[in-house]
């Protein structure tokens, strides 16, 4: 029986010049000139597009037929580490216990209540798996009760595309209220007072645009705030006291608040502090003060500041926790009588809780590397806190924490009902040497007896942009490899905030590339470590972490053994210079605007994985993406695999898988989303087995 031969993508040339400078795009065809309306109805793509990306699908599971057992095991492995009937910690409110819980074999949580303190008396707010039933694609981004416990709203998407839709519930008789609010970005809140809705809107670009408020119980929508930059993200909450509505502006590097006093919903919002490029701030309400998290006059670690002015432009900010380099600041929650500050130091997480009378104490563990976040509740009047623990080794555990006595109450510990020993397993934190001298952590999970003699089989985690940090976390997913005898890799490189902001500032812009060089640095110092070998590595990242396994495919195919792109931006000069996508104006501040830059374009250029594909030997490839997703559009992965393929001079496949009814998340579901998991985890074993190769 002959091999399965890959598809054929048409060549229509199609020249771009820009900034005086001339590209060639053979594939750009691929691209729906009507994606917005995919967006909104994937019936709607154009026929010839459908039919290659089908045709791709069809190559994909033909050459990966002979793991489709081994898929199917992943899989049951994965699931048995579930425990299907699982419900959360209830989050006390007042006269009600808030919570989400599983039904045995549900793809989608129930979110209820019950009278506080009480194991009985259920009331079920949403039942999402009802509501999923019949769809192929199913989201809740947030749900909410009101204040006043008589309201209960959603937002859902059915396509994959982040079009939400909101509706209300009055919880009194079980009817929604008023028609749903379409066209909503998935973020809303209730006014404190519980009668008002406000909540966002998206353009027919997919971008947050405006601000609008709708009565709770039904009515007409007003336009509370509509930004002007199309570079602008925007967000919206409440204050901890209940004070302010807060509406959030702001990207990669600039933010904006405005503020609305709770004592009148309908007023006119008032800008905290205007934006200046390069300044971010964040703020909340404490009792008789304001406080602001900035990175404004050098803080590039961020400090923390005060201000007792109703409406807190900068001349009114007083410095309370200063700035110390290496010390990042990534948040803080406010409660009546404290606030808790979450801290990074060398890619370690802690939390420092301040009582009003100045006096503080540190909460942290001891582990060689873990996760320690705070997790929101829903009261400011109480000393109890509550924060997550986790390490690759350690399950996630919940802690209650009293603030006032320090007494840790541990309220539930994740089960994995299929057994999980942690003594079998090791984590460890190594130090790679960038080119440059900069140390990048690695963080890596194995079997103890696992031999450190490069035999073992690695896969390195990478993603290193937007400031996102790659905690060291527990995952029911990595253990199916790392029982496997291989070892799990996670890369802190720059672009991520791992080591603070300034991290992140030195992986961005003109020293993007660094991103890239820090993960080829990580692997090298693998394999000089013993634990890995060259070509014994599958590299693994998605979205912004699939750019970079397009960078370091060009840059070091040789390192590699297979590479897994998930919904990756590897067509990045082109996204850049399209103004119409959701993205593009909001991410110039992480890229570079290579429309009215030459020095932008000439760098996005130099590194865009799709650009700079090259006649080389390339490992074996597996690209997935979404047909429904905004962020990345499906057309860059199916664009970057033709492109591939008439490039490489080896034999590896270079193989392609469209979800076509799912969008940047892939499958909606929590069983559903972990056969696309598993079909990563199957491509890697395969390919380093080189099941690819002729017997």
């Amino acid at each position: 029986m002959s091999a399965p031969k890959p598809p054929v993508a048409a060549k229509v040339p199609h020249r771009i010049e820009q900034l005086g400078r001339v590209r060639v795009d053979d594939y750009a065809w691929m691209k729906d000139e009507g994606w917005q309306q995919v967006l909104r109805d994937p019936k709607a793509l154009r026929a010839d597009i459908r039919e290659h990306l089908e045709a791709e699908n069809a190559y994909t599971k033909a050459v990966l037929a002979g793991t489709e057992e081994l898929q199917a095991t992943l899989f049951a492995e994965m699931k048995g580490r579930i425990k299907e009937d699982d419900s959360s910690v209830p989050s006390p409110d007042g006269p009600w216990d808030y919570y989400v819980r599983y039904a045995k074999g549900a793809e989608h949580p129930l979110h209820g209540r019950r009278p506080r303190g009480r194991d009985d008396g259920e009331e079920v707010l949403l039942d999402e798996e009802a509501l999923a039933k019949g769809k192929a694609y199913f989201h809740v981004a947030a749900a909410s009760h009101s204040p006043d416990h008589a309201l209960f709203a959603w937002a859902a998407d059915e396509q994959g595309s982040e079009y939400y839709a909101i509706r209300v519930k009055d919880l009194a008789t079980g009817a929604e209220i008023g028609a749903p609010i379409e066209s909503a970005y998935g973020d809303f809140c209730f006014s404190p007072d519980s009668k008002w809705l406000f909540w966002i809107w998206r353009d027919e670009n997919a971008r947050p645009a405006k601000v609008f408020r709708r009565p709770a119980r039904g009515g007409e929508d007003a336009l509370v705030y509509e930004e002007p930059d199309d570079g602008m993200f925007l967000g919206v909450g409440v204050a901890a006291d209940d004070s302010h509505i807060l509406i959030h502006i702001g990207n990669q590097e600039t933010t904006e608040l405005r503020l609305i006093p709770a004592t009148d919903p309908t007023a006119e919002p008032a800008v905290a502090e205007p934006r200046r490029v390069g300044v971010k701030y964040g703020l909340d309400h404490w009792g008789d003060r304001w406080v602001i998290r900035t990175n404004d006059d050098g803080a590039v670690d961020f400090k923390l500041c005060v201000s007792t002015a109703a409406v807190p432009a900068k001349a009114t900010w007083t410095d309370w926790v200063a700035y110390q380099p290496g010390r990042y600041i990534t948040g803080f929650a406010a409660f009546a009588g404290h606030l808790v500050r979450a801290e990074r130091v060398n890619a370690l997480d802690r939390l420092v809780v301040m009582a009003r009378d100045g006096d503080e104490h540190v909460v942290a563990f001891d582990e060689e590397a873990y996760a320690l976040n705070l997790e929101g509740g829903y009261e400011y009047e109480t000393t109890l806190t509550r924060f997550v623990y986790q390490s690759p080794t350690t399950p996630r555990q919940w802690f209650d924490y009293d603030m006032a006595s320090r007494e840790r109450t541990l309220r539930k510990t994740q089960e994995v009902p299929s057994g999980h020993d942690p003594s079998r397993y090791v984590a460890r934190r190594l130090m790679a040497k960038a080119a440059d001298g900069a140390e990048v952590p690695v963080t890596l999970l194995m079997l103890k007896d696992t031999p450190q003699d490069g035999s073992a089989p690695v896969l390195l985690y990478g993603y290193g942009s937007y400031g996102h940090a790659m905690e060291p976390s527990f995952s029911i997913r990595n253990l199916s490899l790392v029982d496997r005898g291989w070892i799990w890799a996670t890369a802190h490189i720059r672009g991520g905030s791992d080591k603070g902001w300034g991290w992140f500032l030195d992986g961005r812009k003109e020293k993007k590339t660094n991103t890239f060089t820090d993960f080829i640095a990580c692997a090298e110092h693998l394999i000089g470590e013993g634990y890995a070998a060259k070509g014994r590595i599958a590299a693994y990242g998605g979205s912004a972490g699939g750019m970079l396994m397009g960078a370091v495919a060009n840059l070091r195919p040789d390192l590699w053994g297979a590479i897994i792109a998930a919904v990756p931006f590897v067509d990045v000069l082109n996204t850049m210079s399209d103004t119409s996508l959701p993205l593009t104006p909001p991410e110039w501040p992480e890229w570079g605007n290579p429309i009215e830059d030459p020095a932008a374009y000439d760098r996005i250029a130099g590194y865009s994985p799709y650009d700079q594909v090259s006649a080389q030997a390339y490992p074996p490839i597996l690209a997935t993406g979404g047909l429904s997703d905004p962020r990345v559009t499906f057309w860059e992965p199916a664009k970057w695999v033709a492109r591939l393929r008439d490039f490489t001079t080896g034999e590896a496949p270079i193989l392609l898988k469209i979800n076509m009814e799912a969008g940047h998340g892939g499958a909606s579901g929590r069983f559903d989303f972990l056969k696309e998991i598993a079909l990563d985890y199957a491509f890697a074993i395969w390919a380093l087995d080189e099941g690819w190769k002729p017997a």
